[in-house]
């Protein structure tokens, strides 16, 4: 498919405004023409629409979507089938001008729904997301040639040269640049250089590995979005950050953990991951600068890997994350990821993990949460897992977005509270006084 078409802005474009406006023009063609059909043709439409409202809030209290839908999902998917409704009765009733501004109705209707459904959610920016495959360019990267100087002050020590850009720069690890994935089918990795890794010898910079939610992909967006943001405010300076698969399709869940059924997910992300960013990327070598994390699903991993292996991760940043691997789906996990092994579940747990580990293993270790305050469903578990980070040993925080559900919004305001308090950490900020 045509890398423009994967790779176009779906939420922030005025596709969605120009798709309801044609359908709105559309439908009141319908409606007007004749005017005799005026009840009939609202008759439809309401119809439809109550028909479609009731059978949405009917699914979602069976928690078919995994969670509560956002309010504007379900008016876009409600407003969308009920100017079907009568456009499809449009279709059908003379004179032909009716007839084929029923067939635009329809087909506008349609677009503008499951953009307006997709905006509600906020979290797939492109058509390459909501499919799961990669679109952008392949990845050029510097020559490792950083300064390496202490990285606990280089927000003190950094002065950005006069032809540093402006933005950072968002690219696919693919072809010679791809990240080995061993006994694991990873789709491609995507990767962020802030502005101050864009110049000629730039500083050695933390590492931030991320992973996106499930349904997903490798899409770095909305943290390149946060990135940028805070790199504009000091002086160029960020994380050069990874964002990895950790499903290897937009319907699987490994649950994090390698296993025969899904392959080495925890290998490929806790070891091939970091071999390959240390060989390849101007970054800090003290893993106490490299931070793990992860949205919904990628945050489960987060707080999974982080609490699993400190000596890889030194920093945690859990945005919304399930408070235990498959938690919408423990007996599908268990049966397919532990082989029945109920107790192999419960040991990989992250609180349980946490629990376990000696005094002092978590010292200097930052575990930042964040979640919705109108989430009912991760939000519980948010806090449960900052409660267990904090009585293991973790310099805890957490952020909770006042009225935020489950979605891209509350992402964005998570990130954007997140980057900066985890910055002092990664000596891209001045301690908190």
């Amino acid at each position: 498919m045509n890398k423009f078409l994967l790779s176009f802005e779906l939420i922030d474009s005025p596709v969605l405004a120009i798709s309801t406006a044609v359908a709105a023009l559309a439908l009141i063609i319908v409606v007007v023409l004749p005017r005799r059909r005026l009840v009939l043709s609202g008759a439809v439409g309401a119809a439809s629409a109550v028909v479609m409202f009731v059978v949405t809030k009917t699914l979602e209290s069976m928690n078919i979507f995994e969670g509560p839908l956002p309010d504007g999902a379900i008016w876009w998917a409600t407003g969308a089938v009920a100017a079907i409704g009568s456009g499809v009765l449009g279709m059908f009733r003379a004179p032909w001008p009716r007839r084929i501004a029923g067939i635009v109705t329809v087909l506008a209707a349609l677009l503008a729904g499951s953009l307006g459904v997709n905006a509600s959610y906020g979290v797939t920016h492109n058509l390459a997301a909501i499919l799961g495959v990669q679109a952008l360019d392949p990845a050029s990267l510097p020559p490792q040639d950083a300064v390496v100087g202490d990285p606990a002050t280089l927000y003190q020590s950094w002065t950005p040269p006069a032809d540093m850009p402006a933005k950072g720069s968002v690219s696919a690890l693919t072809g010679a640049t791809k990240i080995p994935t061993g006994q694991y089918a990873a789709r491609d990795a995507s990767l962020y250089l802030p502005p101050a890794a864009l110049v000629a010898n730039p500083p050695a910079l933390p590492l931030l590995v991320f992973m996106m939610g499930q349904p997903g992909s490798p899409d770095p967006t909305a943290l390149a979005k946060a990135l940028d943001a805070f790199a504009a405010k000091n002086d160029g300076l960020a994380p050069i950050a990874i964002v990895v698969d950790q499903l290897t399709a937009p319907d699987r869940d490994p649950a994090c953990v390698d296993s025969a059924r899904f392959g080495a997910v925890s290998t490929y992300i806790n070891q091939l991951v970091p071999q390959w960013a240390a060989k390849n990327l101007n970054i800090v070598s003290d893993h106490r600068y490299w931070t793990i994390g992860g949205f919904s699903n990628g945050g489960s991993c987060a707080a999974l890997y982080g609490a699993k292996h400190p000596d890889v991760w030194g920093q945690m940043l859990d945005v919304m994350g399930n408070e235990f691997p498959g938690s919408e789906h423990v007996s599908q996990t268990v049966a397919d990821v532990y082989n029945g092994d109920a107790a192999a579940f419960q040991a990989a747990k992250p609180s349980v993990i946490m629990a376990a580990a000696a005094p002092g293993t978590y010292t200097d270790h930052n575990a930042i949460f964040t979640w919705g305050s109108a989430d009912t469903v991760f939000g519980p578990g948010q806090l449960a897992n900052s409660q267990a980070a904090k009585a293991a040993g973790f310099t805890t925080s957490t952020y909770i977005v006042d009225g935020g559900g489950h979605t891209g919004e509350t992402l964005n305001a998570s990130l954007a509270w997140a980057i900066p308090a985890l910055a002092p950490a990664l000596g891209l900020a001045a301690p908190a006084s």
